[in-house]
């Protein structure tokens, strides 16, 4: 297929996180983008400003009479329902219609496209990954999974021979990607709707590993069944970070690498998880040539992802953090972050569990991991995709959540409990729609102040 030849691109789901880069994306180029979604939010709010028309009815008397299916490339998300009637019109009248892994994999086959993979640390390693390139002056463009707060968006440059993606596990997504140097960051059963089991995605992981033509451009968090590079914290690896301290809220370290060592790096996101994903975008950054100068440098500049123990207040009485945590292993390192930066403070988690099956699968885990919290709030599941299976709800998990201080609560009820909590620190974390709640939260918190 050849893009350049297509004039209309239309997306059916345009408001999800990665739809909406590549949305961006066509729009810079002079396509003219239109789409669906569900409901609106911030993002497609952003969009719409943007100049993309954007409507939220499932109606095909919507879609533009000069998007024809010579000049038009329609673009899904796996969360559309297969009775969607719009989807099912492309269809029927044969449009190019394609998944977004599937273009993203069109896009990047003609450049030199990096790739990050792993159920744990995709898009804040690949947004560190893109600001470096960035900063760097490579000819670079990132599509990423959620906002950076350098550029308030999840595109970065808008090059047109290097790209950062990342390799969506999700669906066997990242098998349609031309990656010439990737890492895989973690492989944590997940997903299993899909997959139905650990061996499965484990197998998977293994194909887009293969994909890469030699070890020294393939690099693995320590500990992964893959051959690659080798990247870790405090162990023996390839690329590894030691001599970690934490000054005025920053990490400082020193980085081991191949060839050099790196002294005094200077990283200020929280928690020993992004110090593995900044090690991890070093590590490619330095393959592809990358001054060190220049990827020290943009590591002190790097602010962050929305969502990502993204602070919303910071004050000496209250700390408010928000985080995208939608896994026991992300909510463990969000545990560890907090535990690291605020050891004796009383910590309110408040956690929305995404997806049935998610939370059917790994129940045990997410009642061990916000076991550890001081008091926890629960909202109800969010479903995105799925429809309710039974027996599985928030109240199954309060149940087994063995610290005593715990609650389920409506999302109309949540901002009153929250003031109300006797809590030093309060964090909000959910995949769901609990991040459109994050403002109102944050402002009746500064209006309590």
């Amino acid at each position: 297929m050849n893009l350049n030849q297509i004039n209309n691109v239309y997306f059916i789901g345009i408001g999800g996180i990665g739809m909406s880069a590549l949305a961006r994306y066509f729009k810079t180029l002079g396509k003219d983008v239109q789409g669906y979604d569900k409901t609106p939010s911030t993002l497609t709010g952003e969009l719409i400003e943007s100049g993309i028309q954007i409507h939220f009815e499932d109606n095909i008397s919507l879609i533009p009479e000069h998007f024809y299916v010579e000049n038009t490339l329609v673009i899904i998300t796996p969360a559309v329902p297969v009775s969607h009637s719009e989807w099912n019109y492309f269809l029927e009248r044969d449009y190019h219609v394609k998944k977004r892994a599937e273009v993203l994999g069109i896009i990047t086959k003609d450049t030199f496209c990096f790739a990050v993979a792993g159920t744990h640390g995709k898009t804040t390693t690949s947004s560190i990954l893109g600001h470096i390139l960035f900063e760097s002056g490579a000819d670079v463009t990132s599509f990423l999974g959620g906002i950076v707060e350098n550029y308030n968006s999840n595109l970065i440059g808008n090059g047109k021979t290097v790209t950062v993606v990342e390799a969506d596990e999700f669906d066997r997504s990242f098998l349609h990607l031309h990656p010439d140097l990737a890492c895989i960051t973690s492989m944590d059963a997940d997903h299993l709707d899909i997959y139905g089991d650990s061996a499965a995605i484990e197998a998977s992981f293994v194909e887009f590993s293969e994909k890469i033509d030699t070890r020294e451009n393939l690099f693995i968090a320590k500990g992964l069944p893959l051959k690659g590079m080798s990247v870790g914290i405090d162990e023996e690896a390839d690329y590894k970070a030691y001599n970690i301290r934490v000054e005025n809220g920053s990490y400082v370290f020193d980085v081991k690498t191949p060839s050099e060592v790196i002294e005094d790096i200077r990283f200020g996101l929280p928690g020993r998880h992004n110090l593995m994903n900044a090690v991890m975008a070093l590590a490619m950054a330095r393959k592809f040539g990358t001054p060190t100068v220049t990827i020290v440098k943009a590591l002190l500049s790097f602010r962050g992802v929305k969502r990502r123990f993204s602070y919303q207040i910071k004050s000496e009485k209250l700390v408010y953090i928000d985080d995208y945590a939608h896994h026991p292993t992300e909510i463990e390192a969000v545990h560890q972050a907090v535990s690291e930066l605020y050891p004796g403070k009383k910590v309110l988690a408040i956690f929305q569990p995404h997806l049935f099956s998610r939370t059917r699968d790994f129940i045990d885990g997410f009642a061990t991991s916000l076991s550890k919290f001081g008091q926890v709030i629960l909202l109800d599941i969010y479903p995105a995709r799925e429809l309710p299976i039974a027996g599985v709800n928030s109240e199954w998990l309060l149940g087994k959540i063995t610290n005593p201080n715990k609650k389920l609560v409506s999302k109309e009820a949540l901002i009153p409990e929250i003031l109300n909590a006797d809590a030093d620190v309060i964090v909000t974390i959910g995949a769901g729609d609990i991040g459109e709640m994050v403002e109102s939260i944050k402002e009746a918190l500064n209006e309590k102040a």
